[in-house]
């Protein structure tokens, strides 16, 4: 290769290097995003589980409320036959 050829490549390479650095800040930026949201998609799921033992709990209560409410209803029904 005469030194011409070479000093094309060499400037080509220089040239593709300077045009790859802002692509690569931005690759850093999306990396960052990306964890982000993989934190907030773990929290989401941790949320999700704690409403899932929530309503869980809350039809525990319901039934309980009913069960309440029919002796209540017992209780006055008996009261005002006596």
């Amino acid at each position: 290769m005469t030194p011409v050829a070479v000093g094309v490549v060499v400037l080509g390479l220089v040239i593709l290097a300077l045009a790859a650095l802002p692509l690569a800040g931005r690759l850093v930026g999306l990396r960052r995003a990306v964890l982000r949201l993989l934190g907030r998609q773990r929290e989401a799921e941790q949320l999700q589980a704690a409403v899932l033992a929530m309503q869980e709990r809350l039809a525990v209560l319901e039934g309980k409320v009913r069960t309440a409410q029919r002796r209540a209803a017992a209780i006055q029904t008996r009261r005002a036959d006596g």
